[in-house]
């Protein structure tokens, strides 16, 4: 079964390793340290991520590094910007009749 990028973000899991290894790669050992879960369960949500192109993985000696595929962050942020549009219409809004109000008042 293939996973879309928003299942993999869903978890808050998830989302921590994508700020972790945003930074840096790392390795599961290395990732696992900063979750109070198992290597097991990082592992089972470093496939997932994996799965939906999230991560990349990198065999370095005997150690496998995971770092970020920013590009694919991208689609989130492709998918976000129409809701980015309808807030910024409606803070301008807010701002108009939060001027008209102070207009009014004095």
């Amino acid at each position: 079964m293939r996973r879309d990028i928003f299942q993999a973000v869903a978890d808050p899991t998830r989302r921590g390793i994508i700020v972790l290894i945003a930074l840096q790669s790392m390795t599961p050992n290395a990732i696992a340290e900063h979750f109070d879960t198992t290597r097991q369960a990082v592992s089972k949500h470093l496939r997932i991520l994996t799965e939906c192109d999230l991560v990349k993985q990198e065999q370095k000696g005997r150690e496998i590094y995971y770092s970020l595929e920013i590009d694919k962050m991208k689609e989130i942020d492709v998918w976000l910007e129409q809701f980015r549009k309808i807030w910024e219409t409606r803070f301008n809004q807010l701002d108009s009749l939060l001027s008209t109000i102070k207009k009014n008042k004095k």
